[in-house]
């Protein structure tokens, strides 16, 4: 097992002291630390952009300059403002200057290659005009389609095409009204049995299950105990939901029990009653740094505590453990541990929509609690099919072995991506298992160029920069699929490298490292 040296990192997570005993397979994540001059560098050119900008802003208050936002009307001056104009300071001088590395229109299906609809600015980004070309057979390394299931031909495409011809694409009614079908049953008792708990419900909109069952499972006088890095779903739902909210350090063990030992002791404020229940948020795979839940120790702690754990498995289910259950089939673990089971559709199963497992009791009681089970119309057929079919591959029920093969296939291909990247001399964010590679840029200049060199070179990548990560930590943010070929792999891998060189990005101060070490 390889860890990076001390002092080259932030943070070298291998089996822990504090989880000896825990971990039946190696746990490797690295984060190594940013170069002081590129860190100064990235201060620096965002300082100059600010400046540019306050300038630009000036002329633009003065009419030499014209604005393109929203902003106020003359004669609306007087009144209370609709646009906050401040706040949109960042996107003015900032994100405009590199908009074209995102939002980029698609016209095929998001599979391993994706054709991209060819457009340019006439105004540096503030508006696109169509050329009515069409980029062909970009290798797509930014979908999460991580099991390929995102295609239009096939078992699973067939299936639901068929479910359309039959039931049409929309149900026009919430479950508790007419919306309620046979495939929806179906797809509940399925998804069940995938993830090994008593009951199951799904929702219309992953982003949704977060936010609007949260409130429904806390509120006043209970606390949350949030991972810094989870998404902005959990804490929407946190907030929404009332209780107290208190932020424990990225899989930091250490700051968790910190935290659940001091809710014990101290209860609520001010007047010190016991809180009425103490919920942990934490994700499967944090997907802006790659890097994997500490369950088994996150679970350890639960225990203890008597604490509930809510467990968001969007990108990992499907994407990890020898069966594609997620974490909790990559450690190893009882399903019955975790008291709320969430994941999405969105990634693995190439369709929509999010879930949630748990106790039957659990289930029921959401049904008729959650905003988004009682007020959302119903999921729509073909996407449900889409799901039931894509889930049995998997799971083997469609009579092959194709499922299984694609998840051995997803986890070879991260191994291999990740150890060429980070042999290349490049610095790469999170755990060596985890389909999501961050891949770090730092200078905001470089955000806009490397996406589009790529692109250049017929490379779909997703670039992120600050306010969606730490201001010095941009990067471009790979997604492994088991659709990708080793052809198309050492193809993108050949790219990055060639591009690295031109923009120098090939950050890491380590020799070449020999993942090869790394044991079964």
């Amino acid at each position: 097992m390889y860890c990076y040296p001390e002092d080259k990192v932030q943070h070298t997570a291998c089996n822990g002291s504090s989880g000896l005993g825990l971990y039946s397979r190696p746990f490797i994540e690295s984060f190594e630390e940013t170069p002081m001059l590129v860190a100064v560098l990235t201060y620096m050119g965002y300082g100059i952009l600010t400046i540019f900008g306050y300038l630009r802003d000036f002329l633009r208050d003065w009419k030499i300059e014209r604005c393109h936002v929203a902003r106020e009307r003359e004669e609306q001056r007087d009144f209370v403002p609709l646009y906050q104009d401040f706040e949109n300071f960042y996107t003015r001088n900032l994100y405009m200057r590199i908009r074209d590395s995102w939002n980029r229109p698609i016209c095929s299906v998001p599979g391993a290659k994706v054709d991209l609809v060819e457009r340019v600015s006439p105004d540096y980004n503030w508006t696109f005009d169509y050329t009515g070309k069409v980029v062909e057979g970009v290798i797509n390394m930014g979908s999460y389609n991580y099991l390929g299931f995102a295609e239009n031909t096939g078992y699973c495409a067939d299936a639901s095409a068929e479910v359309t011809m039959k039931y049409g694409v929309g149900v026009a009614s919430t479950r508790q009204e007419m919306g309620n079908l046979d495939r929806h049953e179906e797809m509940e008792e399925l998804v069940a049995k995938f993830l090994g708990v008593e009951s199951a419900m799904a929702f219309g909109m992953g982003f949704a299950t977060n936010s609007m069952n949260i409130p429904a499972l806390t509120g006043k006088g209970c606390l949350i105990l949030s991972d810094e890095l989870n998404h902005a779903s959990l804490v929407l739902g946190a907030r929404l939901s009332g209780s107290t909210i208190r932020v424990f350090k990225h899989n930091n063990m250490q700051s968790l029990e910190k935290m659940l030992r001091d809710a014990i002791v101290h209860g609520q404020p001010r007047t010190h009653r016991p809180w009425k229940k103490i919920l942990i948020l934490v994700e499967g795979i944090y997907s802006m740094e790659g890097s994997i839940v500490r369950l088994p120790e996150v679970i350890a702690l639960k225990k203890r505590y008597r604490a509930y754990l809510y467990l968001d498995e969007a990108h990992s289910i499907g994407a990890l453990g020898p069966g594609g259950r997620g974490v909790v089939d990559y450690f190893g673990l009882d399903p019955r541990d975790v008291d709320v089971m969430m994941g999405t559709f969105t990634k693995s199963f190439g369709a929509a929509g999010g879930y949630i497992g748990g106790r039957k009791e659990l289930l029921e009681y959401l049904r008729s609690h959650s905003h988004s089970a009682v007020y959302a119309a119903s999921m729509s057929p073909p996407v449900v099919e889409q799901i039931i079919a894509s889930m049995k591959c998997i799971m083997g029920e469609d009579g092959t072995t194709l499922g299984r093969d694609r998840v051995q296939q997803l986890a070879e291909n991260t191994l291999y991506f990740r150890r060429r990247l980070t042999e290349m001399g490049f610095i790469i964010y999170g755990n060596s298992d985890s389909p999501v590679v961050p891949m770090m840029l730092y200078m905001p200049a470089k955000i806009g160029a490397f996406g589009r060199e790529m692109l250049k070179r017929n490379i779909g990548v997703v670039v992120v920069g600050f306010p969606a990560t730490p201001i010095i930590e941009s990067r471009a943010r790979f997604c492994i699929s088991a659709a990708h070929t080793k052809d198309m792999l050492d193809t993108a891998l050949s790219v990055i490298s060639e591009v690295g060189d031109l923009l120098q990005v090939k950050y890491s101060r380590h020799e070449r490292l020999i993942y090869d070490q790394i044991q079964d």
